[in-house]
């Protein structure tokens, strides 16, 4: 299984590639531009935004030859072969850095944007949801009981905070699966299972593998992509796109959050399409939600006491991340942020896990950050407080993610990074970004490439 591009870069036309079934080799080049007098093969389209918009996307097992006048695309057996062409809907400005020293930073940037555009457009003039290329139909998803949601990375942190929102709406089953593990342990399913993948680029390997095994197990399959025309959303029954715009930096930002907003969107129209929530609860959801890219504004407007603590502790070589309920997922991306960019050791916890073995990596000095999760949660403020306690009294330094006007945590508290109120089940979509500017800025003053680390690429396209 996986992907192997042959390529023939001849000194004159024709240029010559062909994309194979099998092997292990990371595929290259995947798409074609069609231009005026000129044509392109490349990776992305950005490669080529500068020229053309309309893209073609190379299928597996065909053959591309092209010259300045045209592009031909046969299959293995020497007969046409069926292409996807698509027009790319943003222009060059989007695959710039736009005066910033990173893609990412600009990435970053962009994400009260990238929130919004994916929010835009979903309801219609009665107020109901309404999603991009839902093929499935009402019937279809009143009859689903269980939920798997299947990524990598940080797409699979995006997918355990939508498994709180999915079940609390719902009152359905959801399971998060790292997607190399799931067609390995013959999972139960059915046509009664929504698969749920989530895939920036839509070429991610083993998630394209393991929604083909649960079509093959009937399952219905729904994916949630940044790329118009990939892989993923064509073999899908249905594709919630989001809209974030080209993401450039390997490093996930506002991809993430875009693929939070729409796991959100998914339930919530699960929710109105089996009765589980009244539409004016929706609509009060949504009210909630469309607040949020201004509260990501003010995160990004006072950034600067994150930049600040990034350089006291540059010197640090190992930082621990805990956090309860949707705080979870995002100490576990804020942890795989910093190993990312800025090559250090770094863990998420659940908080509640603290004394079952983590406790004892705390040592004097050692970083901790604490996403606290809003009062009235339960009883989990509280025992996050209680964590918080039994960190700092081991010598931790501690560095508290809270909403502003909780004022609980200042005596245990070392730093503090105020997050703007918003409901719980949204925090994440808030306390995240401090989190990836805390390791941007980390990996810089460190001097490593934010927009490529090392031995990472941005879609990963083997298994």
């Amino acid at each position: 299984d996986g992907l192997r591009l042959l390529g023939d870069l001849l000194e004159h036309e024709p240029l010559v590639a062909a994309l194979l079934g099998g092997g292990d080799v990371p595929v290259d080049v995947v798409v074609m531009g069609r231009g005026q007098g000129e044509n392109f093969l490349g990776s992305d389209v950005a490669a080529f935004i500068d020229y053309t918009r309309d893209a073609i996307e190379l299928g597996q097992d065909q053959i591309v030859s092209i010259t300045a006048d045209g592009i031909d695309v046969i299959t293995f057996d020497g007969e046409p072969a069926e292409t996807h062409d698509y027009h790319v809907d943003w222009d060059v400005s989007a695959a710039e850095k736009g005066g910033h020293e990173w893609f990412m930073l600009k990435e970053i940037s962009e994400q009260p944007q990238a929130v919004a555009d994916t929010l835009l457009g979903r309801r219609d003039a009665d107020g109901r949801l309404v999603l991009d290329e839902m093929r499935l139909s009402d019937d279809e998803l009143r009859d689903i009981d269980k939920i798997i949601i299947i990524a990598c990375g940080t797409a699979m942190y995006a997918g355990l905070v939508a498994k709180y929102a999915i079940e609390h709406w719902t009152r359905i089953p959801c399971e998060v699966e790292v997607a190399s593990e799931f067609r390995y342990r013959d999972p139960i399913i059915d046509r009664s299972t929504l698969v749920v993948s989530i895939s920036q680029s839509g070429e991610t390997m083993d998630t394209l593998m393991a929604i083909r095994y649960a079509r093959q197990q009937r399952a219905r399959v729904l994916s949630i992509c940044n790329t118009n025309g990939s892989t993923i959303p064509r073999e899908s029954d249905a594709v919630i796109y989001t809209h974030a715009g080209p993401e450039i930096a390997v490093a996930s930002t506002k991809g993430f959050l875009s693929q939070v907003v729409a796991c959100y969107l998914l339930g919530l129209y699960l929710a109105q399409v089996k009765g589980t929530k009244y539409g004016d609860e929706i609509g009060a959801i949504i009210a909630e939600l469309e607040k949020v890219p201004a509260g990501i504004q003010r995160v990004l407007d006072e950034a600067d006491g994150v930049r600040k603590l990034a350089a006291d502790l540059a010197s640090s070589r190992s930082f621990l991340f805990l956090g309860r309920h949707v705080g979870y997922p995002v100490a576990l991306e804020g942890a795989l942020k910093l190993k990312e960019l800025a090559y250090v050791h770094a863990e998420g916890f659940a908080a509640g896990e603290l004394k079952h073995g983590p406790i004892a990596l705390i040592e004097e000095g050692i970083p901790v950050l604490v996403v606290v999760p809003p009062r009235g949660r339960d009883q989990l403020h509280e025992k996050v407080v209680s964590n918080i306690q039994e960190v700092r009294a081991r010598g931790a330094r501690t560095i508290v993610l809270v909403e502003d006007g909780d004022d609980s945590v200042l005596p245990y508290a070392d730093e503090v990074i105020r997050l703007p109120k918003v409901p719980t089940l949204l925090q994440p979509l808030v306390a995240t970004v401090p989190l990836q500017i805390f390791a941007c800025e980390l990996a810089q003053l460190m001097g490593h490439d934010v927009d490529q680390p090392r031995n990472l690429a941005k879609s990963v396209t083997v298994e």
